[in-house]
């Protein structure tokens, strides 16, 4: 896609962050009226960039009545409402109803054209109400729109972010004529952004290559990732794959032990031993297994620290005489036969939405001795996936086509400091454990790649704090998207349309009552 910088507009960016719209829209020939941004790293960070006083800042939108005019209008809504980490609460989220805020501010300013970003978990079928509802109010106040599920790394950035944008205008004639740019042949690769990996001339991205007869040569990476040996690898007890690596890899372990793990692993996801998606198993369900298995080997898994305790089953003593607690009384009222069980507990809604820690309540209860244990069952110590093994989620090999979304919160993600080769899956990993894991070749991402990974440039002004840093950037916009949308915007006209313009200047906005109206 061609870039132009010959089309001057103005534009307003709302919950700016550190001003990733305002990057991409700036090289578009944009100017920026002003920002609106709450959250003081944020500000500080933007108006160190920009060079902008903090008397730029709109400040907090639930308390901005109107806006200056303007050509466009970007929003980068909070997203947590609607994702995994907030828990999918949506509107009933105070962040879910900033929606509400910036549609009114829309249609009270009544810009040419908009681009709204959120997460992808908007777009899912369970928010496809939410979704209809911020569609509806747009539709309301007077603009046409269409939203879009994008992937980062398909717009120029070795980043798998996907991220649902909503991009509207003011008059119909230019929503049909927006085209959004089918996705990039050639993107940059990991080992583009990455400061330190050995044989770097070697493996950087380049165009195709030709054998002698002028025909394509296959590509390596596409062909290991075919045969199973992909350009990462999973630290993990609870999946399985040629690029696996589990606890029972890293530990000294005999091959009678690594049979008793991978029992675990390929039944403790049936039905017959639980609800659960993963379901610990008692010596007896082992013993169904394998007739063989004996306790102490259990006990011995649970010492190399790769197996752990649960207790699963308890039964009920009188307690009417105790004082209890709020959580330990809703925990107790799931009582079957005399009986609780994990199961029961880890299905409630009611204690999920009571945002109950019952591992805690249940430890009290014992203590109290209002519940005593019945049954005992085994685990595996890493069950969560995005905390992998001992603090290492996923390495990526230089070669990967993207590193994963970068996140406000982090994540245990590492790079390889260099890349490996071998001719089977077995070999594979063993040469990645040889070479790359036990000699420690691999770290996590620097705040220049950072930077790069989102399409910022690398020397762009953040605090040195990691968990500060890492929080601006992973709430940030891919810019190099951005830039595309809003190329995309300025290719339909909607800003050097004579007609529209006066037509705009001329048009007055809705009223509060009328939208409210128009969506009722």
């Amino acid at each position: 896609m061609t870039f132009t910088k010959n089309q001057s507009f103005t534009f307003i960016d709302l919950f700016a962050g550190i001003g990733g719209f305002r990057l991409a829209l700036e090289r578009l020939g944009g100017h920026c009226i002003n920002f609106s941004e709450i959250h003081n790293d944020a500000i500080n960070t933007y108006c160190a960039n920009f060079d902008e006083a903090e008397g730029f800042n709109l400040g907090d939108i639930t308390k901005i009545k109107n806006l200056p005019a303007h050509d466009i209008m970007t929003a980068g809504v909070p997203c947590q409402s609607w994702s995994i980490a907030g828990k999918n609460l949506g509107f009933d989220d105070d962040r879910g109803q900033l929606w509400n805020d910036t549609i009114y501010l829309l249609n009270q300013s009544r810009p040419k054209a908009f681009i709204f970003e959120n997460v992808k978990g908007l777009a899912d079928p369970r928010n496809r109400e939410a979704l209809f509802y911020i569609l509806s109010r747009i539709k309301a106040a007077g603009y046409y729109a269409r939203h879009f599920v994008l992937n980062s790394s398909d717009y120029g950035v070795p980043q798998d972010r996907v991220r649902v944008y909503i991009v509207g205008f003011l008059n119909e004639v230019y929503l049909r004529k927006f085209r959004l740019p089918p996705p990039q042949k050639s993107t940059l690769k990991l080992i583009d952004v990455l400061q330190d990996c050995g044989d770097r001339q070697l493996t950087k991205s380049s165009g195709e290559m030709t054998d002698l007869f002028g025909d394509p040569i296959k590509d390596n990476r596409r062909y290991r990732k075919q045969i199973g040996m992909n350009d990462f690898f999973l630290f993990n007890d609870i999946r399985n794959g040629p690029t696996t690596i589990h606890s029972w890899d890293l530990t000294s372990t005999t091959k009678r032990q690594q049979h008793i793990c991978y029992l675990l692993l390929r039944n403790r996801r049936k039905p017959l031993y639980g609800k659960l998606d993963g379901n610990p198993l008692s010596l007896s369900h082992f013993q169904k297994l394998d007739s063989a298995i004996q306790q102490d080997e259990l006990e011995k898994l649970v010492e190399l620290g790769i197996f752990k305790k649960v207790d699963y089953a308890f039964a009920v003593n009188p307690y009417g005489h105790l004082s209890l607690e709020k959580g330990e009384q809703l925990v107790l009222t799931h009582v079957s036969d005399g009986e609780i069980t994990l199961d029961a507990l880890k299905e409630c809604r009611e204690i999920k939405k009571a945002k109950i820690q019952f591992d805690k309540v249940i430890a009290s209860l014992l203590t109290k001795k209002v519940l005593v244990c019945t049954e005992t069952r085994y685990e595996f110590r890493y069950t969560k996936i995005s905390t992998g093994i001992e603090g290492v989620n996923r390495i990526f090999l230089p070669k990967s086509e993207a590193f994963p979304t970068l996140v406000a919160s982090d994540t245990n993600d590492f790079v390889a400091l260099q890349d490996i080769e071998a001719e089977d899956e077995k070999s594979y990993k063993q040469a990645f454990l040889d070479e790359i894991f036990h000699k420690k070749l691999y770290r996590k991402i620097s705040k220049e790649e950072a930077c790069l990974i989102q399409g910022f440039p690398k020397d762009f002004k953040l605090p040195e704090s990691r968990s500060r840093w890492m929080k601006l950037v992973g709430n940030s916009v891919s810019m190099p998207v951005i830039q595309m949308l809003g190329q995309a915007i300025v290719d339909t006209g909607c800003f050097s349309d004579v007609d529209f313009n006066i037509h705009h200047e001329n048009s007055g906005f809705h009223t509060s009552t009328q939208l409210k109206t128009a969506i009722s």
